[in-house]
């Protein structure tokens, strides 16, 4: 599972980091600010590339809205949790069935959180992918889902997959992760000629295997009222549980 996400450079960093894998540019609406936490209970923007628009970077709420859904998506999400999508299970789930086969997009980040299980209690884990350009981490776009709410509004889900070996080890419990997609592979998720099977071929082939990097963070993140939307909740607080 993913349920908190973080992208914290500005947008002129964050396009011309893109640059060589996918060009794209901010829609002129997109309100994006960086965020270090982006808690997914409360529906907050996403940023993703679209199917039907391969170079522009779009806002979308988090939580995707099915077609049968869109009279009242609050009510829908009252009901039901649509944050993360099992990616082995799109084309079988209401929710998520016709946005697999023709609304698929791309989301950005260059961090997410995930729990980590210590005797019985959740610690969480910042994760992020390093490089020596950005020691802090490199922007990467994970595999999702998208719908429109209005002519003006979109939702958005990230797609999950079983955990690997290094994410077996820090999101110990629920042993899932998001998909994020090798660079090798962005056009070919974006391409509305897929099948069914070559969709399904993808998200068991794409996941990238450039190596992430996960640190325990202050316990705020799981606490109410609190701004954690802030530089300090990605910082290490136990050095001796880097992974």
């Amino acid at each position: 599972m993913c349920y908190s996400t973080a992208l914290r450079k500005e947008r002129e960093k964050i396009e011309k980091e893109l640059r060589n894998q996918i060009a794209v540019k901010f829609d002129a609406s997109s309100t994006y600010k960086p965020y270090y936490h982006l808690n997914g209970f409360t529906h907050g923007n996403l940023q993703i590339i679209k199917m039907d628009e391969p170079d522009t970077i779009y806002d979308a709420s988090w939580g995707i809205i099915p077609d049968w859904a869109l009279h009242d998506p609050e009510a829908f999400r009252k009901k039901s949790n649509t944050l993360n999508a099992r990616s082995e299970s799109i084309f079988n789930k209401a929710s998520f069935r016709n946005s697999a086969e023709d609304k698929r997009c791309l989301i950005l980040a260059d961090g997410f959180y995930e729990p980590h299980h210590e005797n019985g209690k959740a610690i969480p884990y910042f994760c992020y992918q390093p490089s020596n350009e950005n020691p802090e981490g490199d922007v990467f776009l994970f595999a999702g889902l998208y719908n429109n709410i209005d002519e003006q509004t979109l939702s958005a889900t990230i797609l999950t997959t079983d955990a690997d070996d290094f994410f077996m080890e820090v999101h110990n419990k629920g042993k899932r992760m998001p998909l994020v997609l090798d660079p090798h592979y962005f056009e070919d998720w974006l391409d509305r000629g897929l099948s069914i099977p070559e969709v399904n071929e993808l998200m068991a082939i794409g996941m990238t295997t450039k190596p992430f990097s996960a640190h325990a963070v202050s316990s705020d993140l799981y606490k109410r009222n609190i701004d954690t939307n802030q530089p300090y909740i990605i910082e290490p607080v136990q050095k001796d549980t880097l992974f």
